[in-house]
């Protein structure tokens, strides 16, 4: 096995690996920003596009892992696009029958619907007609969907596998049940309805979660190592640990079963402040946390969270991405990423990485630091 990715299995094995691996998950601006793609509608919606973008950043920051965060790409995605302008700053406008969206090498798309989009009322939702169904959309941000090609919905790993030659180890991912009832509710009415429509909520989140079961236990037989839940609203800004409780943890905890059954790892995903519910997290059986953010951005201090939870899952962080690798100066990066690279060393299931996605306009010096400073 490669040592690329057998140091990445080792950590997530809780077995000291040869060195710390490193490997960060990055934006989609970021990702245009170093690869400066043609076209910035090709790269999101393209899978060869957008997989050769992927290698080429892992082999350019020397990275031991690689994080597929889209799937499902579909072959035909030009042929639903009614017209297509260039702007002058190089953005693109796509307009589709329903929508338009803004192309461009700084962050993620942004979406108009030529309509009013109303969200679901929760009290107009009749559960009895709702059954598990095949999720065909990943809720990437607000008002930006994802499509997904049931004829091709993992494709792209063994495309990576293929480019690599399996030399990298190869990460799945989904989305938290959490935020498609979010998604499906709207964020605010989707909060009250946790107070208000507590059964109802339950019954919502049960049937999503059956759904990406299934979705996730055909993305296990690819050639990957393990599967993010990305889980981003379920920290400290947004729920209580007795929320979390409630609503996030029985639903991710029958999912990440299902994937540590097939044989992969499983880490969970949460931005900002969790510190109040590390354990709560342990307790979902997952292989692993992801973000674990410092302070400003969160409130978690890594070594007490080694001491906490490191004997019982890999951690994977927790470089502030804003405020050391974008805005800190030469010498706070260095001291803050060897600081972080002493603590993490000192366990076996660590692996270097921002605490989330590196930011749209961090530097490639700055990214290599990473990898520079663990050599």
């Amino acid at each position: 096995m490669n040592p690329s990715r057998k140091r990445v299995l080792d950590a997530m094995n809780l077995i000291k690996p040869d060195r710390i691996p490193v490997m960060s998950q990055f934006s989609i601006g970021c990702m245009m920003n170093q690869l400066s793609p043609s076209s910035p509608s090709k790269f999101w919606y393209d899978e060869e596009t957008f997989s050769k973008g992927l290698v080429v950043l892992c082999e350019k920051f020397k990275f031991d892992g690689i994080l597929v965060s889209l799937h499902g790409h579909s072959p035909n995605w030009q042929s639903s696009i009614l017209s297509k302008s260039i702007l002058e700053n190089g953005d693109e406008l796509l307009e589709f029958e329903e929508r338009t969206e803004l192309h461009s090498l700084n962050d993620l798309p942004l979406v108009k619907y030529k309509y009013k989009r109303e969200k679901l009322n929760i009290d107009d939702i009749d559960i009895s007609k709702i059954t598990p169904f095949e999720l065909d959309y990943i809720p990437v941000s607000q008002d930006l969907y994802f499509h997904l090609d049931q004829n091709n919905l993992f494709g792209i790993y063994k495309r990576i596998y293929d480019l690599t030659d399996g030399k990298y180890s190869i990460h799945g991912e989904i989305t938290s049940p959490f935020d498609y009832l979010l998604d499906l509710l709207g964020y605010e009415q989707g909060l009250i309805s946790l107070i208000l429509s507590p059964d109802k909520c339950k019954e919502i989140l049960s049937k999503f979660t059956e759904s990406i079961m299934s979705l996730v236990d055909k993305m296990c037989d690819c050639e990957i190592d393990a599967v993010k839940i990305s889980s981003p609203f379920a920290g400290m800004g947004f729920i209580s640990p007795e929320h979390y409780s409630e609503f996030v943890l029985p639903y991710e905890s029958q999912i990440i079963e299902v994937i540590k059954s097939k044989g992969k790892h499983v880490y969970i995903h949460t931005c900002g402040h969790i510190d109040d519910r590390l354990e709560l997290m342990q307790s979902s059986g997952a292989s692993g946390l992801e973000c674990l953010d410092p302070p400003p951005v969160g409130n978690v201090d890594l070594a007490d969270a080694f001491n906490r939870i490191g004997d019982k899952m890999f951690i994977k962080g927790n470089i502030d991405s804003v405020n050391t690798l974008l805005y800190g100066d030469e010498n706070k990066a260095r001291e803050d990423i060897l600081k972080i690279i002493e603590v993490g060393k000192a366990y076996p299931g660590f692996i270097l990485s921002t605490a989330c996605s590196i930011a749209p306009k961090v530097q490639p010096e700055r990214i290599l630091l990473l990898s520079d400073l663990i050599y």
